[in-house]
């Protein structure tokens, strides 16, 4: 199967990995892994589809810097990209790479989306005053009374109706000009004040950018055009970002981008808007004309998400022949796929096309994403296996309900596997269960397969707890309240971890088999 080092031979400064829909999170676990074997490899930044001023503060944390974590995940993300759980283990995974390591290898995060959404767009009040700061300037008077009352600004329906955006105002346009003096002022005094002056950068060319996409949302077009115009000026920025992050990164390594599909395509991007296709340059087609060989496209492929409620797709479309090609995660040359039908589209997931895959060096499949229920039935096929689903009827605590136990025979004593998606307070939280979406496989493996996996008896745990990160994904621990008796866990195993998954499940199910079948002699002997 082709790797995704074997894509590589031309070696792109940025390589893109896409997404084809929000909110399915095996992609985000599959880049991570991708972007921690391109790292020993020479990549050194990432950069994502999240505020780049936001990310200033999670590539603070990466780089060592004090700051909590908790507070990284609600502020170093826009679009409430910290929620997701995968992006809390990449953070980890890159500020534990760059510890002890030299500033050539360190690995930097980067947010390259401007700081906006299509449908609204704050004022440039804080990026402004940061600037200003920054300069030792106090312009904070003048700015508080040319921004006024925020809700001007981040009128939502100001972007459907150009009457009600103050983009074109006169308080806007004497923003603007006070943002470019603001931009001239800091390359004025780059030479008295090196220490902090890219982040005063990245907040003057931030500032910058919500004052265009105003001025955008002002222009007096019908509404189809409207958003062809809002959607290509935000793609415009995110290229101007993509640029400035290269220009930085260039003399460490190249720069892996993770974003939705149509952010990162070398062709137009499309979009039903009422009963009208509409059509804009994304960012992908602006840096790709720029960089031409120096950047290089992967497109992402699913065939079904039960988290996102999309189904198999049929045999004739482009999904359905990749999901008949791979029965694990895999990355495919476009060279290698034929023409086939295109899915239907209906805004949870934009399919693959003719124009994506002519546009694009290879493909990412990912034939499922993986929950709760998609294991339950990995494991309900074993042989002789029996669930037990915790409810109100069989008098299982409410702090329970909907977790899942199964067994081997009639006992339900001692469960060989458990799939759980809630906390217990005060004894078990240390996998942050509580989060949304995330759950949990345990299983009883036993003390020959525990010491095996992680170097010590089981007896031995509690001397080595604080080497785990039991909310960590993707990845084998101890269970944080049973290792004691040999059991295991993984939190939200991926599609790509389903060999070591099956692996795992055959131990514990085979001990179950052995416990059931010697009950089972006993018994029999007791008759007798």
């Amino acid at each position: 199967m082709t790797t995704l080092l074997d894509l590589l031979a031309g070696s792109p400064a940025l390589l893109a990995l896409g997404e084809p829909t929000h909110g399915e999170s095996a992609f985000l676990q599959i880049r991570n892994d991708a972007f921690l074997t391109l790292a020993e490899h020479g990549y050194r930044s990432i950069a994502l589809e999240s505020d780049r001023a936001a990310g200033l503060l999670a590539d603070e944390f990466v780089q060592g810097g004090a700051v909590p974590l908790d507070r990284v995940l609600a502020e170093g993300f826009s679009h409430g990209w910290g929620a997701a759980p995968a992006n809390r283990d990449l953070l980890l995974r890159m500020r534990e790479w760059n510890d002890g390591r030299p500033a050539a290898e360190r690995l930097g995060l980067h947010g390259f989306d401007a700081p906006l959404e299509i449908e609204g767009a704050p004022s440039p009040r804080r990026h402004l005053l940061r600037v200003c700061d920054f300069l030792g300037l106090d312009r904070s008077a003048e700015i508080d009374d040319l921004v006024g009352d925020e809700a001007r600004w981040s009128d939502t329906a100001a972007i459907w109706e150009p009457g009600r955006s103050i983009g074109r105002s006169s308080d806007a346009q004497r923003l603007r000009v006070l943002a470019d003096d603001l931009l001239t002022e800091l390359y004025l005094q780059a030479h008295r004040r090196s220490d902090g002056w890219a982040a005063a950068l990245v907040h003057a060319t931030s500032a910058v950018a919500l004052l265009r996409y105003h001025a955008a949302a002002a222009a007096p077009l019908a509404q189809e055009e409207r958003f062809a115009r809002l959607a290509g000026v935000r793609d415009a920025l995110m290229a101007e970002n993509l640029l400035a992050i290269r220009a930085v990164e260039a003399h460490r390594g190249p720069t892996l981008v993770f974003a939705h599909n149509t952010h990162l395509q070398r062709h137009p991007s499309t979009m039903t808007v009422g009963a009208t296709e509409v059509s804009w340059a994304g960012a992908g087609a602006i840096v790709g004309a720029l960089l031409g060989e120096r950047y290089a496209v992967i497109a992402g492929s699913l065939g079904a998400s039960p988290a996102l409620g999309i189904s198999s797709p049929a045999a004739s479309t482009y999904e359905g022949r990749l999901q008949q090609k791979l029965t694990l995660p895999g990355y495919v040359p476009t060279a290698e796929i034929g023409p086939a039908e295109r899915r239907t589209h209906d805004y949870r997931y934009f399919p693959l096309d003719q124009a994506t895959i002519d546009h694009a060096d290879a493909v990412l499949h990912i034939p499922t994403g993986v929950d709760a229920a998609v294991l339950a039935d990995r494991i309900l096929a074993l042989p002789g296996v029996e669930q037990v689903v915790a409810s109100v009827e069989n008098g299982s605590p409410e702090g329970a309900w909907g977790d899942r136990f199964f067994h081997v025979g009639s006992d339900r004593r001692q469960p060989f596997a458990t799939i759980v998606e809630h906390d217990v307070p005060g004894f078990d939280e240390a996998a942050r269960l509580d989060r949304p979406g995330v759950f949990r496989l345990n299983l009883d493996l036993g003390r020959a397969e525990f010491e095996r996996l992680f170097g010590f008896p089981p007896k031995a745990f509690e001397e080595h707890r604080d080497a785990f990160d039991f909310a960590r994904l993707d990845t084998v621990t101890p269970h944080p309240g049973y290792a004691l008796y040999g059991f295991a866990s993984i939190v939200m195993p991926g599609p790509q971890m389903l060999p070591e998954v099956d692996r795992l499940l055959a131990i514990a199910h085979g001990r179950a088999v052995d416990r059931h079948e010697r009950a089972t002699r006993r018994a029999a002997d007791q008759r007798d």
